[in-house]
């Protein structure tokens, strides 16, 4: 069999058509495939390597903490360098609040832990949630996922979770005694880069605190630069209880997070002692990646151009085709007027060297959101690309 062969017998494949590229290498905003053909990656590998690909400060990162030590035991019981590292940085960066850290492996699985918490925390069951919001495949945060279709095919779920409209009153109202958290995304991701309103989100918090309600805000694709700010919540006046990262966590390494105060999270050490476990939460070589990333992203300035590039995109991507747009930072959804006309403009921007994709609850609309390091010019190219690749569908 060639290689192409195997993945399609050997590796589970979770759509009927993958991508298929075979990747050799890649480096800052490019990837590589076996042929040598050169690709822009224009979604830094879904919001993840928002600093670009293998930045030598973290593959160096990387290789010092692996000749170190690797695993070594549990979650939580060892004292290890990287993760009181990284742990503490984050702190540093986030409001005095959020100064506590759980390591996941994933973002999804930074979204069971938050729930967890808020349950333990609260001693209530109902959980508030948004349509078409996205917090991971779990089976907890697939209880969260806001659109029947990706839920049905798994029931049952987890019980009284209740969804509304993203950005609608109809929240305020939901929010009561009996309600353990609120889960939002700070910018809806996958229903094609909705942001709400400042005052609405200002809201939603002032009712949480009402009624002892936490606010658990989900960054894992908004957080670390991508919409302009180091958290996007910084942009609303809010601050949450429980913070969920994941993605760039990691600079390039699996890891995710939830993010509480020191108080909060020492509910998970006693009925029961540990509450919440993970064998391997906050690897050190992860770890020691996501540190060296996000040294990076502050030490080089990367959040002062996001606005620039931001404004670039909404001027230069223009086109009759186009029917929408929506922007927030260095993250863009163009919407066609049908799924399968973006299929095609998506599929066409592959085979002419540029690596983008569509939204789960928008297939209607290709995404953008290429490495913050992208400069004007290289941003340019991936335009150019786009607008020539709806010239050519279109025809």
């Amino acid at each position: 069999m060639n290689s192409r062969q195997l993945f399609l017998t050997h590796v589970a494949q979770t759509s009927e058509k993958p991508i298929g590229i075979e990747m050799e290498r890649a480096a800052g905003i490019y990837l590589w495939d076996k042929s040598g053909k050169q690709y822009i990656d224009g979604i830094a590998g879904f919001s993840v390597c928002n600093i670009g690909h293998s930045h030598p400060k973290v593959v160096k990162a990387v290789q010092d903490q692996a000749a170190e030590y690797m695993h070594v035991i549990v979650y939580g019981e060892f004292i290890e360098t990287p993760q009181v590292a990284y742990a503490s940085l984050l702190a540093k960066h986030l409001p005095e609040q959020l100064n506590c850290v759980y390591f996941t492996n994933s973002g999804a699985e930074a979204t069971e832990g938050a729930m967890k918490l808020a349950k333990r925390i609260t001693n209530r069951t109902k959980i508030i949630a948004c349509k078409n919001a996205y917090h991971g495949s779990t089976q907890g945060a697939l209880s969260l996922m806001g659109d029947e279709y990706w839920r049905n095919a798994f029931r049952p779920l987890l019980p009284d979770i209740h969804h509304v409209d993203y950005g609608s009153n109809e929240i305020l109202d939901a929010i009561d005694k009996n309600t353990a958290c609120v889960v939002l995304e700070t910018v809806q991701a996958e229903s094609g880069i909705t942001a709400p309103s400042k005052e609405w989100l200002q809201a939603v918090r002032k009712k949480c605190d009402e009624y002892c309600v936490l606010l658990i805000l989900d960054e894992i694709q908004a957080g670390f630069g991508r919409t302009g700010t180091l958290w996007a919540f910084e942009q609303f006046g809010i601050v949450p209880d429980i913070l969920l990262l994941g993605k760039a966590l990691g600079g390039g390494m699996p890891l995710g997070a939830f993010i509480s105060s020191t108080k909060m999270m020492s509910a998970l050490t006693h009925d029961p002692v540990l509450g919440h476990i993970t064998t391997f939460g906050g690897h050190p070589v992860s770890c020691a990646a996501g540190k060296a990333a996000l040294e990076v992203l502050m030490d080089e300035n990367l959040l002062v151009s996001v606005k620039e590039k931001q404004t670039f995109l909404l001027n230069y991507l223009k086109h009759p085709a186009i029917i929408h747009t929506n922007c927030f930072g260095l993250w863009m959804s163009l919407q066609f007027s049908t799924s399968e006309i973006a299929q095609s403009i998506i599929h066409r921007c592959v085979e002419n060297g540029l690596v983008t994709d569509w939204f789960l609850f928008a297939p209607d609309r290709l995404r953008i959101a290429p490495p913050l390091t992208i400069s004007l010019d290289q941003l340019k190219d991936l335009c150019d690309i786009i607008l020539r690749s709806i010239e050519e569908s279109m025809t």
